[in-house]
């Protein structure tokens, strides 16, 4: 857990859990010796991530961005992905909280690893919102996207993690850019899905962006480590090229979801090149 009182907001970076991905789809065109110094795969050429999530107290309302993989998975599934999850209980305990403190999710977007926690198994084994309080945010355009159930996106997509959702009528749904409470605002940021936002918090000391999975870990700050998992990734560079700058020259803070060593950093800019410079919080 990270967390840094910002003036008038209270952040945290709690750790929603990990999972192994593969390395290679992890950074799409960018030769195996490159990548591989930075994040070294496993026998099975998989690489491990952390799912960190935010959560933002600003006195009035509690909203957490994101919030990992849950826990509703299989045997096959846990050993597939080598899942070590959290529930929404357990992810927001050493904050102090529980779910029913909540009062905002901001889902970045719907992929099973980042909205997984949307929902929980209830006594019947049925899927529902595991935020009893809580109002759900996401992009109108994503929820669409994430039901369109094409093959290329279909195994990053689980219905039970948004439908529920939907159908207990919990959803917020936003079309573009703009507010979500006081102090967060989101920004497009398409290529990764065509409907992933950014969200922005800003505060009287700091601004701090949840770069979710527009810049999943530190190493693909670079413009040109794109994931192959992005279903638009030329959009994805012309997303990074939009946001990352204006990062560095106004020295925000950035959240980096899935990285296991460098959750949170600053940008600086050299050159036209980019790189992720860790921030020190004290305890």
């Amino acid at each position: 857990m990270i967390r840094f009182d910002s003036g008038d907001v209270r952040l945290t970076i709690l750790p929603a859990g990990s999972l192994w991905l593969d390395g290679g789809a992890m950074f799409g065109v960018v030769p195996k010796p490159l990548w591989e110094k930075q994040r070294p795969p496993d026998e099975r050429n998989r690489i491990p991530l952390a799912m960190n999530v935010l959560l933002v107290e600003d006195g009035t309302t509690v909203t957490l961005v994101d919030n990992g993989a849950g826990t509703k998975w299989d045997a096959k599934g846990r050993a597939i992905y080598g899942f070590d999850v959290k529930s929404p209980a357990e992810i927001l305990e050493p904050a102090g909280l529980t779910p029913d403190d909540v009062d905002v999710v901001l889902d970045t977007h719907l992929h099973f690893d980042h909205a997984g926690g949307n929902t929980a198994l209830d006594a019947s084994g049925k899927p529902v919102a595991a935020f009893p309080n809580a109002r759900y945010v996401v992009q109108r355009g994503e929820l669409d996207f994430a039901r369109s159930d094409n093959e290329r996106i279909r195994a990053s997509y689980d219905r039970a993690n948004f439908d529920p959702v939907d159908a207990e009528g919990r959803f917020d749904l936003l079309d573009g850019e703009g507010p979500v409470g006081a102090c967060i605002d989101v920004l497009l940021a398409p290529g990764h899905t065509p409907f992933l936002h950014v969200p922005v918090v800003r505060t009287r000391e700091h601004t701090v962006a949840f770069l979710a999975d527009l810049v999943p870990t530190a190493s693909h700050v670079a413009y040109p480590w794109i994931m192959g998992y992005d279903v638009e990734p030329l959009r994805t560079l012309e997303s990074k090229k939009r946001i990352l700058p204006m990062a560095a020259r106004e020295r925000w803070r950035v959240v980096f979801e899935h990285d296991l060593d460098l959750p949170l950093a600053t940008l600086e800019e050299t050159g036209g090149r980019l790189r992720a410079v860790p921030v020190t919080v004290e305890a």
